[in-house]
């Protein structure tokens, strides 16, 4: 059996599955190859960011996201508290919660487990005509060259070979895309092995009244170098999951999974153990997402330890910037640059967060819990402990994803993409477009095209009939959208803002006589920005 398709996804998880729900919904046909047919029931992945949120306002299905939730909406801040040595310590603090950027982003936040959020798409997938599932299926070996991608699967003792344009790997840390592909990794391993405890105990719960409530709690004890016991809610009364470093050379059959959450917590509670897994705490990137006419996304290009909520998040993010790209090349209105782009734009975000803040962060925990101990200062220690958890709080807040250093964008002389940056509402080019009223009472948001978008503000028939002709000329979507450069619009900053199909910016500016021409062939690949 052969089956022919623009794109073949090897590995269904999250990331898999919302890239196929973003192919499809661009119109072209592809194959999801997942080798699990039930869904786990470990609770991983569950902080969905307000940008993940938009993606699935653009897929159709907020709605259902929100609805598929665990926990009792409001009933603790979505937000984490650091807490000194154990739960019971009188050394913590309280960060600002996820509304602090909320006015940025046209969606809020959401938390639920990661098997609930893959529930959702896999039930958009089965309204999508142009999605072909293969569950169940394992994806064996693969053959690339000029013209296209071969992939074997198996299932079962059958095989079967699924021809595509391309091939897209979202199989995980160990992936067989990105091995065959022969793509190096490279980072931080900090030599650690970490356990994961899926309980239930609602003494547990009780017990944290005396603290506010808030959906995560980081513990930080002084003999674990830097490395950090962490309790999150999956409910709002029993079901926990707990990360902590296990003791080094360890017999995971001998490992007091028990012990670790007293010691963590203070005080032995009751509960109820349902799941123990072991990870390695590392931070890896691939040295390339691309390979020809293969890619990889997720964590098949870059894994780092389960902390502010990242890996979910950026691979949603991956999955959106490769999807509108792919189709560019498959339509005929994307160049070459284009798909070599999403790596050059990706890769720079998650190194900046890999290293930069998590690997970062651990080292700055754990030299100052080297350095300064209650017990000799209280005043200066509790100063420091305080600076230290703003300073976690203040990476997670300013995390602000652009592409200014991006050959498809106009971004400022000189400019470098990365993960930190500063929230605001004027249009950047390579930054997140911010949401704002139309003089309609609607939100440009509800009024975004699938392709490009062109916001013309008081702007004259002539500027806007460049950028229309251009777009006709070359074959390339847009839609353009005109009102009045007036009340909150006047924030943006600029009377015109070409906006990518995946809602980045990525020309900003009052005029553009005579360059309309060199402004959509260099955001869609075909030459370079000056």
């Amino acid at each position: 059996m052969t089956s022919e398709f623009d794109v073949v996804i090897v590995g269904g998880g999250p990331v898999g599955s919302g890239l196929a729900v973003e192919l499809g919904l661009r119109g072209l046909t592809c194959a999801v190859i997942e080798r699990r047919t039930a869904l786990s029931s470990i609770p991983k992945g569950q902080g969905l960011n307000q940008r993940t949120l938009e993606h699935f306002y653009f897929w159709g299905i907020a709605g259902e996201l929100r609805a598929a939730r665990t926990a009792t909406p409001g009933a603790n801040k979505v937000s984490m508290l650091t807490i000194y040595r154990d739960l019971l310590n009188e050394f913590w603090h309280e960060p600002p919660g996820a509304e602090i950027v909320q006015d940025y982003y046209f969606e809020a936040s959401e938390r639920l487990p990661q098997y609930r959020t893959e529930m959702v798409l896999r039930r958009r997938i089965e309204d999508l005509p142009k999605v072909s599932s293969y569950l169940g299926w394992e994806a064996t070996s693969f053959h690339d060259d000029a013209d296209g991608v071969r992939v074997v699967i198996e299932r079962d003792g059958a095989t079967a070979v699924l021809d595509g344009k391309y091939l897209v790997g979202c199989d995980g840390g160990h992936s067989l895309v990105r091995d065959q592909s022969a793509i190096r990794q490279s980072g931080t391993d900090f030599g650690q092995v970490m356990a994961l405890i899926v309980f239930r105990s609602r003494e547990l719960n009780e017990a944290l009244n005396r603290l506010p409530g808030h959906v995560t709690y980081r513990v930080l004890h002084p003999d674990l170098e830097g490395y950090w016991m962490f309790f999150g809610r999956v409910d709002s009364s029993e079901e926990w999951f707990f990360h902590a470093p296990v003791p080094p050379a360890s017999n995971p059959a001998d490992v007091d999974y028990k012990g670790l959450l007293h010691r963590a917590a203070g005080f032995e509670f009751g509960c109820k153990i349902e799941h123990v897994g072991l990870w390695d705490l590392r931070v890896r990137a691939a040295e390339t997402y691309r390979a020809g006419r293969v890619f990889i996304a997720g964590d098949s290009a870059h894994t780092h330890p389960p902390y502010g909520g990242f890996g979910l998040n950026i691979g949603f993010e991956d999955a959106v910037n490769l999807g509108w790209k792919l189709t560019a090349a498959l339509k005929g209105w994307g160049g070459e640059p284009l798909l070599d782009s999403y790596t050059t734009e990706r890769r720079a975000i998650f190194r900046d967060i890999g290293e930069n803040i998590i690997a970062a962060g651990i080292r700055r925990v754990r030299d100052l819990l080297a350095t300064y101990h209650p017990e000799d200062n209280r005043a200066e220690f509790e100063r420091l402990f305080h600076d230290m958890a703003f300073k976690d709080g203040a990476d997670m807040h300013g995390i602000e994803p652009h592409y200014e250093g991006s050959p498809i964008v106009f971004g400022p002389p000189g400019g470098v993409s990365g993960a930190r940056g500063e929230h605001v509402f004027t249009a950047r080019a390579g930054h997140h477009l911010a949401p704002g009223p139309l003089s309609s009472g609607r939100n440009v948001f509800e009024e975004l095209g699938a392709g490009f978008t062109l916001l013309a503000f008081d702007v004259g028939d002539g500027e806007v009939e460049a950028f229309g002709s251009a777009a006709r000329r070359l074959g390339i979507p847009l839609a353009i959208l005109r009102d009045s450069y007036a009340g909150e619009r006047l924030e943006y900053g600029s009377r015109m803002i070409l906006v990518r199909p995946d809602q980045f910016v990525a020309w900003a500016g009052d005029a553009a006589p005579g360059a309309a021409d060199r402004i959509m062939t260099t955001v869609t690949g075909r030459a370079r920005a000056t």
